[in-house]
């Protein structure tokens, strides 16, 4: 078992991406601290008749809130005693709007759960980590941090900032014994997209153009290996960078 007896806290972990990385962790023997805003879901989780090595603790948590940052952090060294991997998996969309078509309450609303979100709980789990000499954060990016058009206005800049606080916490904290790396999905079957509201179509006119180049979508399953890997002893020498995994789209 490749994470036994590491404690992780995973965000967004009540469905998609969070969820199946929440599993996988388990399953590696991992004690596995799962938050979102949907209690119910997380309970779901927790109660699933899988052959876990390790095991999962549920925390109801709005990541667009410092406060509960804080508490997501403070209950799981109340419970474990420290924290070794974060996965700053929360992440929400923007209806695809364009800069003329973004309004301040998406941008702002955007910025705190895609950016402000893993800025805070990197903050809060770094000191920790500098005491044990030892952490690993991993960030869920997206191809839209590393290209333009692969999302709405606010969605690609939150993700660009993600892939650069990626950079500056790995290069930071490297000789400390802490890792972080951004992973940055292409098309993932996940709940992300179902409240989308009023998209704007000449954004996603143009941005189904890239689609139809290269139209592989993956499983949050087959991601979730992923994340496995990068925050095991395996990518010890991998730090400050974003591993795209998109099934060679970006590639065109």
């Amino acid at each position: 078992m490749r994470l036994e007896n590491k404690v992780c806290i995973v965000t967004g972990a009540s469905s998609g991406i969070g969820r199946e990385v929440a599993l996988a962790y388990a399953k590696e023997g991992a004690k596995v601290v799962v938050s979102a805003r949907r209690l119910e879901k997380l309970e779901e989780l927790v109660k699933l008749d899988e052959d876990l090595s390790g095991e999962i603790h549920a925390i109801a948590v709005d990541v667009s809130k410092q406060e509960d940052i804080e508490k997501m952090v403070d209950q799981t060294v109340e419970k474990y005693g420290r924290v070794d991997i974060l996965v700053n998996n929360a992440g929400i969309l923007d209806s695809y709007k364009s800069a003329v078509s973004i309004t301040d309450d998406i941008w702002e609303k955007m910025f705190k759960v895609n950016v402000d979100s893993v800025m805070r709980a990197s903050r809060k789990v770094l000191p920790l980590m500098r005491k044990q000499k030892s952490g690993v954060i991993l960030n869920t990016a997206s191809v839209g941090g590393l290209n333009g058009m692969r999302g709405g206005l606010a969605y690609v800049a939150t993700k660009h900032a993600v892939v650069g606080m990626t950079k500056h916490i790995g290069y930071s904290y490297a000789e400390e014994g802490i890792r972080c790396v951004g992973i940055a999905p292409g098309s993932v079957k996940t709940e992300i997209g179902e409240n989308i509201k009023e998209p704007d179509m000449e954004v996603l006119g143009k941005l189904m153009k890239g689609f139809e180049s290269f139209s592989s979508t993956t499983s949050p399953q087959e991601l979730a290996k992923v994340y496995v890997f990068l925050a095991s002893e395996d990518a010890n020498f991998i730090n400050g960078t974003t591993i795209v995994v998109d099934g060679g789209w970006t590639a065109f």
